[in-house]
């Protein structure tokens, strides 16, 4: 499973903290990502590794990126990337989707999001 790298996000200035909320609902893993950072290159590569299915938002691609890059910085208290998200949660950056991987903790937070959308199917 690859990645999808948005566009349709930052049309508009409007609400950024709605759509990135949006967002993170409809995906089990997000990445607010920019396209040079070597840190958010490795996240993605852990994610496709893990055979993983995420959701990238590369923000310098973004007509309103800083708008969104603030939007995160206030949800999260950090303005750098990777902002990733597994589970409608924000998890951390890099360094600390990789210690929840090597501690064995990173894929069952992704299975439970799979799951409660699967559950979810069922009833609709």
């Amino acid at each position: 499973m690859e990645g999808n790298t948005s566009s349709s996000l930052g049309n508009s200035a409007a609400a950024p903290v709605n759509q990135i909320q949006e967002t993170i609902s409809d995906n089990c893993v997000v990445i607010f990502s920019k396209t040079s950072c070597s840190y958010c290159t490795m996240a993605k590569k852990l994610f496709h590794d893990m055979n993983v299915n995420y959701k990238v938002v590369e923000l310098d691609l973004l007509e309103y990126g800083n708008q969104f890059q603030e939007a995160l910085y206030k949800m999260t208290g950090e303005r750098t990337v990777p902002r990733i998200f597994v589970n409608g949660t924000f998890i951390g950056g890099a360094a600390d989707t990789l210690r929840l991987h090597r501690e064995g903790k990173l894929l069952p937070l992704v299975h439970q999001c799979y799951l409660k959308k699967s559950k979810r199917k069922e009833f609709q």
